[in-house]
């Protein structure tokens, strides 16, 4: 009698990880350079989600420096006003203000120097 072999889940395992390979290039449609690929980049997309934070916060500064310098403020000046006005916007809303409604954020920064010469 001929022994059982685990060809199915072999060929459901090799398929899985051509599957997620599609598109790729060159030699990573081979199995083994298949499934050290997708390792690779699922290691690289868990790296830069935590990455992609820091690159947005980056993002909003750079938006509320350029946006409190034609104000006639620097940035570390704007945050240490607001936090002296008691005024609590984090970065993404107040750059979101900046770019989106300059109007709103001229007003701020008025609310932030009327708090300053208290």
């Amino acid at each position: 009698m001929p022994h059982a072999t685990n060809g199915p889940v072999t060929r459901k395992r090799v398929n899985k990880y051509r599957k997620l390979v599609k598109g790729m290039w060159g030699r990573r449609k081979n199995y083994r350079q298949a499934k050290e690929s997708m390792m690779r980049a699922w290691r690289y997309s868990w790296f830069h989600r935590a990455r992609r934070k820091r690159d947005f916060r980056s993002l909003w500064i750079t938006r509320l420096s350029a946006a409190a310098r034609l104000h006639g403020l620097t940035y570390s000046r704007l945050i240490f006003l607001l936090k002296e006005a008691k005024i609590d916007l984090n970065r993404k809303s107040l750059s979101e203000l900046a770019i989106r409604d300059p109007g709103a954020f001229a007003k701020v920064i008025e609310a932030v120097n009327a708090g300053a010469k208290k």
